[in-house]
């Protein structure tokens, strides 16, 4: 990241951090919410479009991502990219690099964000002091992987409309849990939507368009509204459940 695309951004303490208050998220124990403030180091304030982390790179920080949301991706030597997953309020972010040396992806912000800053080298005190908070970690890292083997199997065998369907239901799904959005609106471009699902833009431009007519969604200036989130749904096969209350740090 470059000074033109971060900055720093007054230090929120802990116990007035706003995804407390998100009803999908469960709170910290007294001590636990101590250690937290302690191993905070302070926030960043990243521009929409900046990168944040970037692959082969090594970063001695941990993020929690306060506001706002970015995308994990790959690239090919020949500039082509993949979208890996999403980041949203809640997400940690960078943890990959601090357990194998360096970053795996890079990130890069879909909307300014704001990220919590945590110290790689006391993630070790953690896993020592607070075992229901290094279990935590290993929660959210295990969602993870279950987000990326539904997105494996939407990739390769699900249809295209069924393709774009499931991502828009599935970012809608995590925006209204991470307390991101209420409202059925995504800024998401279609290049965005292409480079997830692995499909060219002007395929992707067709299917969406097939989606218009049936009047599921409109595709406007910046983004996406999912004008019948049902019927959206019931056409990706989705089927969100219950989730209880997911950790966060």
């Amino acid at each position: 990241m470059t000074s033109e695309t971060i900055e720093l951004h007054k230090s929120l303490p802990c116990t007035q951090c706003p995804l407390r208050s998100v009803e999908n998220f469960r709170d910290f124990e007294e001590d636990e919410l101590t250690f937290v403030g302690r191993f905070k180091k302070g926030d960043l304030a990243v521009k929409k479009g900046a990168t944040l982390l970037v692959e082969g790179a090594h970063n001695p920080h941990l993020y929690t991502v306060l506001s706002g949301w970015g995308f994990r991706y790959k690239l090919l030597s020949d500039g082509r990219r993949q979208i890996v997953n999403y980041v949203m309020p809640g997400d940690l972010v960078g943890l990959q690099g601090s357990l194998t040396g360096e970053m795996q992806h890079s990130v890069e912000a879909l909307s300014s964000m704001v990220l919590c800053v945590f110290e790689k080298a006391e993630l070790f005190s953690l896993y020592e002091r607070f075992p229901a908070l290094a279990y935590d970690i290993t929660w959210m890292a295990s969602r993870e992987e279950c987000m990326l083997d539904e997105n494996l199997l939407t990739v390769g065998r699900r249809t295209a409309l069924e393709k774009v369907a499931y991502l828009l239901v599935f970012l809608l799904d995590r925006g209204r849990r991470s307390g991101m959005t209420q409202k059925p609106v995504l800024s998401i471009t279609q290049q965005h939507v292409a480079d997830t699902l692995g499909i060219s833009v002007v395929h992707t431009n067709k299917t969406i368009a097939k989606l218009a007519k049936r009047r599921l969604l409109e595709w406007e200036d910046g983004g996406c509204r999912i004008t019948d989130p049902e019927a959206l749904a019931e056409l990706a096969g989705w089927s969100a459940g219950k989730e209880a209350r997911r950790p966060f740090l």
